[in-house]
């Protein structure tokens, strides 16, 4: 019963302002210690894109924060940044940070729709925010169109692993709409000289009984560039046999290309390559304007996480050919090797 009572106080409060004209967006504006997300910069063009007011939202640290919003105000599209600090955000967890948000959804000026990247950390946030409003949440959004005369958001989202696209409208009866962004769907948003938003500071909202609580995080470092941003991707399957060759076969190729290593889930399971490597429907989803694939015959389900490559490379004889635009008829053993020779000289 007391949560029933609660939806029915979001529900009244935001009919209050249903009926606002313009747009007013918030991002939340990820980061990892001080540096933006890209993901987040993606998920803030999406935002610029409905055509109005664009309010960015950074919580962490105190001794991160501030670095953040000094990049944040330079942000192309961004017309203010919300930043709150406490020691409950330097891990930032749904339970601490959701009571934050539902505050400050409640006050003024109204947001008519929250915005975030399709990150693991908003993929638990936005939902449980929004089921406490009792308002709707679109996840993995690649197109977004705001009808300003019917004050109703059109969105699309791919569907069954991508062979389908999905049009989901919200209308104006909907006066909150959390919907969270594909990044490799909507360019990064870049610095600008002209103006800086304004930053504003909100105070945390602190939680003294959250029923989890952070133990640790463990990153996987490397030199190449980050797989999910890479403009250039090389990804090994399961043909390529074990950890040892996996590495001793992908890793120079990749080097001699600038690359990120990707894997299929296959590969993955199999114990040759980490799973944050793993590129899929259950990975991460790119779009590198190189993306080759060596020894993956692709499942749907890796085709999910790559076919908007701009140029793919494999196998003919692979299922995977149907979506590539290359193809390389050799004994992978011995033709990538020759490619990195060639490719050093």
């Amino acid at each position: 019963m007391l949560r029933a009572r609660s939806v029915i106080s979001a529900r009244a409060l935001s009919r209050s302002y249903a009926t606002a004209a313009p747009p007013h967006a918030l991002v939340l504006l990820e980061h990892r210690q001080g540096v933006l997300d890209s993901g987040s910069l993606s998920a803030l063009t999406a935002a610029e894109q409905l055509g109005g007011k664009v309010t960015g939202l950074v919580i962490g640290a105190p001794e991160h924060v501030q670095g953040v919003v000094d990049k944040a105000i330079k942000l192309k599209g961004l017309t203010s940044v919300l930043h709150s600090t406490s020691p409950q955000y330097t891990e930032p967890l749904p339970e601490t940070v959701s009571p934050l948000l539902e505050k400050l959804l409640s006050g003024s000026p109204p947001f008519t729709h929250i915005v975030s990247a399709t990150s693991s950390f908003a993929k638990s946030l936005l939902p449980r925010v929004a089921a406490k409003l009792d308002a709707p949440a679109i996840s993995d959004v690649t197109s977004v169109d705001h009808d300003a005369s019917l004050n109703s958001t059109t969105f699309t989202r791919p569907i069954y692993a991508g062979n389908a696209i999905a049009t989901v409208r919200a209308p104006s009866s909907i006066p909150i709409k959390f919907f969270t962004v594909r990044g490799t769907a909507f360019a990064a948003a870049q610095p600008q000289d002209a103006s800086e938003a304004e930053a504003l500071t909100l105070e945390p909202v602190e939680v003294s009984d959250s029923p989890t609580e952070h133990l640790k995080t463990t990153l996987t470092k490397s030199d190449r560039p980050d797989l999910g941003v890479a403009s250039r991707v090389v990804s090994g399957g399961r043909a390529l046999k074990s950890a040892e060759t996996f590495a001793s076969t992908l890793y120079p190729l990749a080097d001699a290309l600038g690359a990120a290593v990707g894997a299929s889930r296959a590969a993955v399971d199999a114990g040759y390559a980490d799973n944050s490597l793993q590129v899929g429907q259950t990975g991460k989803v790119v779009a590198p304007e190189l993306y080759m694939a060596v020894g993956i015959s692709g499942a749907i389900q890796h085709l999910a996480g790559m076919k908007d490559s701009k140029l793919i490379v494999a196998d003919p004889d692979a299922p995977i050919f149907q979506v590539a635009d290359l193809g390389l008829v050799a004994d992978l053993f011995e033709a990538v090797p020759e490619l990195v020779e060639k490719l050093k000289a």
